[in-house]
């Protein structure tokens, strides 16, 4: 469920290994994600579904609609019988292309018929597990209305990292993520959603799609003793 694409470059030529791209159809997201402005739609049925969080912790509603810039709590099982806490921050949404972005990659045919877009999100861990080595919970919303997972590489990429929780995410560090979504058949990022499972409501950010900021890799700050 969670492979999404991996792009790998060799020390004798560049090339871009397709593991297969995430495309959950059947979790599309039903929402309507064009406002970008709060809502409060959801029942307090679905908002009493979530998971067993810490106390003091309040989760966001199962099904708001949230704009760039807006920060969602919420819960997941990343595992069985663990559960993740994190406040959520995407902070932009960013258009590029493969002659961009990618330069010095060889991109396969497949891959040159998406769309690469980088998406930058800040995440803490707000919970009581250590998420280290999970993958974000988050994916982008096509035109189509699929979910698309974000591609991992096989080695450095600089534009957008693209990488999983690190190695140690102990509750109450921050970091922040650059992902990286190739969305088929060169279509749009419409929303990004976080829906863990098909029973999840999805929460979504929607604003404005901006061109790539400066590369920058995953950055990690723990919280202060």
């Amino acid at each position: 469920m969670h492979n999404g694409r991996m792009l790998n470059r060799t020390s004798a030529a560049l090339l871009a290994v397709l593991l297969g791209t995430t495309l959950l159809a059947g979790c599309s997201d039903d929402s309507d994600s064009g406002s970008g402005e709060k809502s409060s739609s959801a029942s307090p049925s679905a908002a009493a579904s979530y998971l067993p969080v810490p106390d003091g912790v309040e989760l966001t509603a199962q099904g708001t609609s949230l704009a760039v810039g807006d920060t969602a709590t919420v819960a997941w099982e990343p595992v069985q019988d663990t559960v993740g806490v994190l406040d959520i921050r995407v902070d932009r949404l960013e258009q590029t292309s493969f002659k961009r972005s990618f330069a010095g990659w060889k991109i396969d045919d497949t891959t040159l018929k998406t769309r690469p877009y980088f998406v930058r999100a800040t995440i803490t861990n707000t919970g009581e597990t250590d998420l280290g080595g999970q993958r974000v919970p988050l994916y982008a919303v096509d035109g189509e209305n699929r979910l698309v997972d974000y591609s991992g590489f096989g080695s450095s990429f600089k534009p957008c990292a693209s990488t999983d929780f690190p190695e140690a995410f102990a509750p109450g560090t921050t970091a922040e993520f650059c992902l990286v979504y190739l969305v088929p058949d060169r279509g749009d990022l419409t929303a990004v959603s976080f829906r863990p499972t098909q029973e999840v409501n999805p929460i979504t950010w929607t604003g404005e799609l901006t061109k790539p900021a400066a590369a920058s890799s995953t950055k990690v700050k723990k919280k202060s003793s």
